[in-house]
């Protein structure tokens, strides 16, 4: 057993096995917002150019919430095993013959994650896009921009801050959600908070999952700071 002090985080980053399971968390949380940005950035503008559909929208991004995450978590362990629904419809059609291996792994976690940390991307994208004034919009159609450049060069650009706000929720959520990496990555998959969860439940090493859960705090907290550092620095740009 590990003492509480500097012997714990030197044990930890000396060792490839504990700085690859640190890694993986965080690229699980980039993997997550990336498809969070891709899929929510269109629902987000869809919202607030066409009005007639904001009440179904609406109800689309907030049902999930409606729903506790393990029953979220479970559906997705029943759609991606080797008899869920995924793999039925790909066996009725003749494109497989033996089933394909989509649960427990990362991928699946990804995409399980990116289910349902959506409404934390969407959600602050509609502020923001709904936040613009709409005279600048027009401005730039009459002096001749399309549509895809003036959301290219306008929409975008004021829309950074919701962006980098979803961005730090979906992050945050999607690297210390043991219940989702645990039950859709089978327990085969080395995260962060499971990791931890061995060390001072199965391992009862607990000053060392004392010092890898610090580990995981600060470095959420960093990535926090940078993100709020580029807030500032990308409002400051747009209001000065």
């Amino acid at each position: 057993m590990t003492g509480i002090g500097i012997k714990g985080y030197i044990r930890f980053f000396s060792d490839a096995y504990n700085r690859g399971v640190l890694l993986d968390t965080l690229l699980l949380g980039v993997e997550t917002t990336v498809i969070d940005i891709l899929l929510g950035f269109p629902v987000a503008y869809l919202y607030v150019a066409a009005p007639r559909w904001r009440r179904f929208l609406m109800f689309m991004v907030l049902l999930p919430l409606l729903t506790s995450t393990v029953v979220r978590t479970f559906a997705w362990v029943v759609i991606l095993g080797n008899h869920g629904l995924i793999n039925t419809l790909l066996a009725q059609a003749g494109l497989i013959g033996t089933p394909l291996r989509l649960l427990y792994t990362p991928g699946a976690v990804a995409v399980a994650m990116a289910q349902i940390e959506l409404p934390l991307m969407i959600l602050p994208l509609i502020t923001a896009i709904g936040g613009i004034d709409a005279h600048i919009i027009e401005a730039s159609h009459v002096l001749g921009a399309g549509r895809w450049r003036t959301l290219r060069r306008i929409v975008l650009p004021l829309c950074v801050p919701g962006l980098l706000t979803g961005t730090l929720l979906v992050f945050t959520g999607a690297v210390s959600a043991l219940v989702t990496q645990t039950l859709v990555g089978g327990g085969q998959l080395a995260f962060m908070p499971f990791y931890i969860y061995q060390q001072a439940i199965q391992a009862q090493d607990y000053p060392f999952a004392a010092c890898v859960a610090i580990v995981l705090l600060m470095t959420i907290l960093l990535i926090v700071s940078i993100l709020n550092a580029l807030g500032r620095r990308s409002a400051g740009y747009v209001h000065g």
